[in-house]
């Protein structure tokens, strides 16, 4: 029997460190691309891409999340009063978009350990999983519906991949695989896996990046594989034991991927997106244009 996707789990229990001070309190996920949250983009993603059921894995000090999800009686109820009825659109769309779920990780122990704490709330089926800091810009054919495609086909793990040349390879986990006739040179069947690799042992220019399909078998091989430094549980390490067991398959994504959880990529982003809309797009195009930028870089005088 075929099994279909209809979840998502978004690992969201990270500490957001690199963004302090603005992280010290306040979620990196719920920090604004524009006029949303980071993580709103992934979820917007996941319910285009199929997912009716969104599973966050929070941490302490992740309750803005949860509250962003939810209704908000008093915010609609103002709105209403006020005659506001686009904005109150907006509002109760965040709140009805999807059924949202949320567990706690209550120690970081690494991104596989976030995966296992959805265990329960997946259950036996086959699950996306999507890493908030990456928006990914393919609002045509969605990023994880192309993983959930390549899966309806294959009834096997996906993982969304890029090609990333020259010596920032070394930054990402990279994929030792083989190209699958019929796809186009996208899609590749993954032997091997290696994290963070120097350039000149990098097996090919095959980055991993944070767009997953994973079969629920992957849940065993968390719990099985050792912990490594820090006593983390690495999602990389797991799929390299899953391999032992069933095919594991790499995507190569159409779509713009933007590291929001970088500081310069996510000013890229916020730029990017910005240009996009209909309501800011022209006018921001013509404050970027105007800009002397040898002295706005140099600051105020």
């Amino acid at each position: 029997m075929s099994m279909s996707v209809r979840k998502a789990v978004f690992p969201a229990a990270g500490m957001g460190t690199r963004f302090l001070p603005a992280t010290k309190v306040m979620p990196k996920e719920m920090l604004p691309v524009v006029d949303k949250p980071i993580i709103q983009y992934g979820v917007e993603e996941a319910i285009a891409s199929g997912c009716d059921e969104i599973i966050i894995v929070t941490g302490r000090g992740k309750v803005l999340m949860e509250d962003h999800f939810d209704i908000s009686f008093e915010l609609e109820h103002s709105l209403a009063q006020r005659n506001k009825q686009n904005l109150l659109k907006t509002a109760q769309q965040v709140a009805r978009m999807a059924h949202v779920s949320t567990v706690r990780q209550k120690e970081p122990l690494g991104l596989g350990h976030a995966v296992l704490m959805a265990k329960r709330l997946v259950g036996d089926e086959p699950f996306g999983v999507i890493l908030p800091d990456d928006i990914v810009d393919s609002p045509d054919y969605p990023c994880l519906k192309q993983l959930i495609d390549v899966f309806d086909e294959k009834q096997a793990s996906v993982i969304a991949t890029q090609i990333v040349e020259g010596k920032a390879i070394s930054a990402y986990g990279v994929l030792d695989a083989k190209p699958v006739p019929g796809f186009n040179g996208c899609l590749y069947e993954i032997t091997n896996m290696v994290e963070k690799p120097k350039f000149e042992d990098a097996p090919s220019d095959l980055a991993i990046i944070g767009r997953y399909v994973l079969t629920p078998r992957i849940f065993e091989m968390i719990e099985t594989i050792t912990p490594g430094a820090g006593g983390e549980l690495q999602l990389t390490d797991a799929l390299k034991k899953l391999l032992q067991y069933e095919k594991v398959y790499g995507f190569v994504f159409q779509g713009k991927r933007h590291d929001a959880g970088d500081k310069l990529g996510f000013l890229k982003a916020t730029v990017e997106i910005a240009l996009q809309r209909e309501d800011l797009g022209p006018a921001f195009k013509e404050y970027l244009l105007s800009l002397d930028i040898e002295k706005a870089s140099r600051g105020p005088v």
